[in-house]
């Protein structure tokens, strides 16, 4: 069963079970496959140099486009330039904190400094809002009518699945970042 990140002398650790490492690798492996990038073998080595994207588009996927949200509300045209003047080094900085993080489930004691911490909070995070999108949760309300699913053993259903697993990732995010909030306390007093 999972521990709670701690700050501790070594860093942030926390433990997670072979089947929670398994279960969070998968999920980070789906949401690398959601932002790679379709076009790539074809791309101007100058503009990907630079971090443009040309030929960006607005994602038609709901949770896509919640990792990759439009920067200008109410002005397409604006959404759109920035999208491709921006989207590429979004993914690219999203890939490899997820990227990183799976590494990082290699053991089942994880013990993190506070860059690993940070790309692994930014990693669940990215799950959370797929998973999020997945389950139609747009409001604090929506999160809280599921925040009470918390038996395993009633998962009959995908929505049930997936809202036990945002719940965990919930938790464990919070955990992480309540350690990483800790030690700040202890920065400021040294």
């Amino acid at each position: 069963m999972a521990r709670a990140f701690k700050n501790t002398r070594k860093g942030i650790t926390g433990h997670l079970e072979l089947a929670e490492r398994e279960l969070i690798r998968r999920l980070f492996e789906d949401i690398i496959a959601m932002l790679e990038p379709a076009n790539a073998a074809a791309e101007d080595p100058l503009a990907a140099m630079v971090g443009l994207d040309p030929h960006a588009v607005r994602p038609e996927d709901s949770a896509l486009l919640r990792l990759l949200p439009d920067a200008v509300r109410g002005d397409d045209d604006a959404a759109l330039e920035f999208r491709r003047l921006t989207e590429r080094s979004l993914r690219e900085e999203k890939l490899a904190a997820l990227r990183a993080s799976t590494l990082l489930l290699e053991h089942s004691r994880l013990q993190l400094n506070d860059d690993q911490a940070r790309l692994f909070a930014r990693a669940v995070n990215d799950v959370r809002l797929v998973l999020a999108d997945r389950l139609d949760i747009k409001t604090d309300e929506d999160a809280q009518a599921l925040h009470d699913i918390d038996d395993w053993s009633q998962a009959e259903d995908l929505d049930t699945y997936l809202a036990l697993v945002y719940n965990f990732l919930t938790w464990l995010q919070e955990a992480l970042m309540q350690a990483l909030l800790d030690g700040l306390g202890r920065t400021r007093e040294a």
